[in-house]
């Protein structure tokens, strides 16, 4: 990746973290990846949640894992081909460990990302090969503390407080904006309510949150990696309220009947 590139692209990590999702990827490329997934992830403190939403391709087929552990003090969760994300899972996992076979020390997720980056970017400059159809958030502890990137087909990658991709993810990103100042008062378990209660604003008004389409991943300090699915999410989401739009409304007075009058000859 030329050098000049490299130095525009960090100029814009602040600048883009905000932009939709669907401006910042060229759909021309492959436009299948835009499948119909809800992410959103937050940074806080010494702790990194992420929470995802994931869907059956029918009634019949069961719900496809898409969030995978890199190393002890990293994950990914994936939006697009699982096959390029898998390609790619493998490619993180022997930088990480290169890392702590040649300097015995953790790969920093920062530098991570950039190999990342440097990888994708290849396709895009080539003839014969297609980009990575899949986007990435990366969700990481280290001596920086925690992070949360998130990476693009057109190699691109951006550094984020809190972040939602994938279809329907502007709900979801519109309630992280609205609650960004809270998070820094939250422990663990209110972390995961408030990724729950935005992954739930992308979902149609008759759907709601179950242990089989929900996927919590969290790393912190001290703490690696963990991915909770199916009944392990249940104690998360016994602790979430009701949604505001399912309330039972009361119950409607019977109307009074007027008594009838006689009819006039």
């Amino acid at each position: 990746m030329p050098q000049n590139n490299v130095i525009r692209a960090k100029k814009a990590i602040r600048v883009s973290t905000l932009l939709p999702w669907r401006c910042q990827v060229s759909g021309d490329w492959y436009p299948e990846w835009q499948c119909p997934l809800w992410w959103c992830c937050h940074a806080v403190g010494s702790l990194t949640v992420l929470c995802f939403g994931q869907r059956a391709q029918s009634e019949l087929a069961a719900h496809q894992k898409k969030i995978l552990n890199v190393d002890n003090h990293v994950g990914i969760s994936i939006a697009g081909l699982t096959a390029d994300a898998r390609l790619l899972c493998n490619f993180m996992r022997q930088e990480c460990l290169d890392s702590r076979f040649v300097f015995d020390r953790p790969l920093p997720v920062s530098r991570l990302v950039s190999l990342v980056g440097s990888k994708t970017q290849v396709p895009t400059q080539r003839y014969g090969r297609r980009p990575y159809g899949v986007g990435l958030l990366i969700a990481g502890y280290d001596d920086m503390g925690p992070h949360i990137f998130q990476t693009c087909p057109s190699a691109n990658y951006f550094d984020c407080k809190a972040m939602s991709i994938g279809a329907r993810s502007q709900s979801a990103r519109t309630y992280l904006e609205r609650h960004m100042s809270e998070f820094t008062e939250c422990n663990l378990n209110e972390l995961v309510k408030h990724g729950l209660r935005a992954l739930r604003e992308t979902l149609p008004a008759e759907q709601d949150l179950t242990t089989k389409n929900v996927s919590i991943g969290i790393v912190g300090k001290d703490l690696e990696f963990m991915i909770y699915d199916d009944d392990e999410v249940a104690p998360f989401l016994e602790g979430l309220e009701e949604r505001p739009q399912r309330k039972s409304a009361p119950p409607a007075e019977d109307p009074v009947e007027k008594p009838e009058e006689p009819m006039e000859h």
